[in-house]
């Protein structure tokens, strides 16, 4: 039997770091449990710079997001003002993160997420993308070999195909995927003990018992 999470983020997704959290959960109770990310680019190819208007939108979105979540967001006055709002860069370079070593994709994504809620950076820029990895343990001159590497877009392209195709709406998504066979865990921000009952219950009838939870 072949099992595994299937996660869809992207991100640049705030309610997908509201729900990092989980994620961590996850990991420290099914370690054992493999973990596949694949990116859902929210905003692409946003060509101006974000202004005061959407500045001010923002903070009041990451503050309902704090809120509910209780994960830390920084000002969004304080992002550089050259910030474009494209999520293709840093979705590609989860991309990198998972084909190089899937394994510590997660760490990656974790840092990359803090980077931008959090620190403030421009994640959509390549030298912060490839100073993220080489913090998370990836090489850094073969990340940066790879993300401007023709087959990173590529394959970016098929996984937003892929999950476009879905037709869910709402981010982050999380599948079991036990023999090729998807099973939706959750869509959108749900509560963490709601989720891991339902990651419990997939579990357990994978193992032909019944949960307890």
């Amino acid at each position: 039997m072949q099992q595994r999470l299937l996660h869809i983020m992207d991100p640049m997704c705030s309610w997908c770091w509201g729900m990092a959290p989980l994620l961590d959960r996850i990991r420290q109770r099914w370690p054992d449990l493999p973990l596949h990310l694949m990116p859902a680019s929210l905003r692409a190819n946003h060509g101006a710079p974000l202004d005061q208007h959407s500045r001010q939108a923002l903070a009041a979105h990451w503050q309902a997001v704090a809120s509910l979540s209780g994960q830390p967001f920084g000002d969004p006055q304080a992002l550089p003002t050259t910030l474009v709002y494209d999520t293709r860069p840093a979705s590609r370079a989860l991309i990198v993160a998972r084909e190089l070593d899937p394994a510590r994709s997660w760490v990656f994504a974790r840092a990359l997420q803090e980077a931008f809620y959090v620190a403030g950076q421009d994640v959509t820029q390549t030298a912060v993308l490839v100073a993220v990895a080489e913090a998370s343990q990836y090489d850094a001159a073969l990340f940066a070999e790879r993300f401007d590497a023709p087959a990173s877009a590529e394959q970016l392209e098929q996984d937003l195909q892929w999950v476009e195709g879905l037709g869910l709406a709402e981010l982050p998504i999380l599948f079991g995927e036990r023999n090729g066979q998807l099973a939706l865990l959750s869509t959108g921000y749900r509560p963490e003990a709601d989720v891991l009952a339902l990651l419990e219950r997939w579990l357990a009838a994978g193992e032909g018992r019944q949960s307890v939870a």
